[in-house]
């Protein structure tokens, strides 16, 4: 039988555990038949998981504020409002905050827009319907005041600023997550990309990491130090992954697939913007990439390296594009030219097939943005392309009715560049596949049919 003072006793502990939900919430839950509709009041997501058997909804820019750790139990699928511009909704780990979202092969975390039932109410080339990832942390930039304020957010929220000193930052984890229609437009053409990675350090963990249809880049890298693998990026309206204002990471098993009739470069690296001599330069390093282009006639570059940025792509295939590798030179002035010079700047050990003319002259190309004459540059950078252990053949990629099968069948066993440290998995082949095909059954590009098994 309860006493007065027990009673008492009862009360306080349940005051004192409903305080303790309270404060460890932050954000504006709102819980409906196993729903979440989620809002930021300011104060972020708090330290918090989100579980499977909840469906999320995002209304906004939510955070994950500096100090906060966002969990995220495999097989959780997290939905966004529609909206454009101040109506935009999506996901930003800000600088000091962690994302730990450890999906699986058979339950990967998704993204995706409100109404998608994963069953093709919403078909898989939708673009822009929602925001977008943002990663925010404490890694180098090449600006010169060591940090920016990342773009697709408002100037005005202060959790938008990245960027600091510490090369190995750690903004959390990210493995088996599928990324689905983002891209929406904030204004003026500003969009978001679909994973967007800015001052990220090298102690976050990304790998098997899906980015599909996205109205502006599928994953854009904004300086930082942070490495990638096992990356799949198809049907983006812009560039499949872009590397900007001194990214130093490194990439091994990219697939970027494009569609025939949308995007623009497959890969590109850009250096400084203020100042465009600022360092640590942009130089990535990319092994073991699968670059599928839109084809012949669209004009589209496969990628190109400009002010000032340099790095290596090696082992990889590059298959389907109707422009070749482009180096900036700009004359008078240390550029993206004189970064191949030093060596800094390096494509070798790469099988190129269906890309331009089929010869080094229209696969390999430096080019000027202020009409300056190239020709000398153009046949030492072209002379480099068979030296450099560069070839020309058909690797037995094929693209059939929108179907793609991307395990080569010749021409990636010979001739491989050594990698440069532990980091890597030392593969004997090029290209991201050999004989299995790792991004079958966790993505969207896979369980709708676009990739052959």
């Amino acid at each position: 039988m309860y006493t007065t003072k027990s009673f008492s006793i009862i009360i306080f502990l349940l005051t004192i555990i409903f305080f303790l939900l309270v404060s460890c919430r932050k954000s504006n839950y709102d819980i409906v038949d196993n729903g979440v509709s989620i809002s930021d009041n300011g104060e972020g997501t708090g330290t918090v998981t989100w579980t499977k058997n909840k469906s999320y909804l995002l209304e906004g820019f939510v955070f994950v504020n500096d100090g906060q750790v966002l969990t995220i139990e495999a097989g959780t699928v997290v939905r966004s409002k529609t909206g454009q511009g101040a109506a935009a909704s999506g996901l930003i780990v800000a600088r000091g905050g962690r994302i730990v979202a450890k999906g699986t092969s058979s339950e990967p975390i998704i993204f995706t827009v409100e109404g998608d039932d994963l069953e093709g109410s919403v078909p898989p080339e939708a673009r822009g319907l929602w925001g977008g990832l943002i990663i925010l942390g404490s890694a180098p930039l090449n600006l010169s005041n060591g940090e920016s304020h990342i773009e697709g957010i408002p100037l005005t929220e202060p959790r938008g600023v990245y960027g600091g000193e510490i090369i190995d930052d750690d903004s959390g984890i990210l493995q088996y997550v599928s990324i689905r229609h983002a891209g929406t437009n904030i204004g003026e053409g500003n969009e978001i990309n679909g994973l967007t990675l800015g001052g990220v350090g090298s102690n976050t963990i990304i790998d098997h990491i899906e980015v599909i249809s996205c109205a502006d880049d599928g994953i854009e890298f904004f300086g930082g130090s942070v490495g990638c693998k096992y990356m799949v990026v198809a049907f983006c309206e812009d560039d499949a992954f872009d590397c900007d204002i001194g990214y130093q990471g490194k990439g091994q098993f990219w697939l970027a697939i494009q569609d025939p009739g949308e995007g623009d470069k497959i890969l590109e690296f850009n250096g400084g913007i203020d100042p465009v001599t600022g360092q640590p330069y942009s130089m990535p390093l990319i092994y073991n990439a699968t670059l599928i282009g839109r084809g012949q006639g669209p004009g589209n570059k496969l990628l190109e390296f400009s002010f000032n940025a340099a790095g290596t792509i090696a082992n990889s295939v590059m298959v389907f594009q109707d422009k070749g590798c482009f180096v900036e030179y700009v004359e008078g002035i240390h550029d993206s030219y004189r970064q191949f010079e030093k060596a800094n700047l390096n494509i070798n050990n790469n099988v190129f097939f269906g890309i331009g003319n089929q010869t080094p002259e229209g696969i390999f190309s430096v080019f000027s943005y202020e009409g300056v004459d190239v020709s000398p540059q153009n046949v030492i950078f072209r002379e480099y392309f068979t030296s450099a252990g560069n070839i020309i053949a058909d690797p037995g990629i094929t693209r059939d009715n929108e179907q793609y099968n991307v395990i080569p069948t010749a021409h990636v066993f010979d001739n491989l560049a050594a990698y440069p440290d532990q980091w890597f998995e030392n593969v004997a082949y090029k290209g991201a596949f050999y004989t299995y095909n790792w991004a079958s059954g966790w993505t969207l590009l896979h369980q709708a049919g676009f990739l052959v098994d």
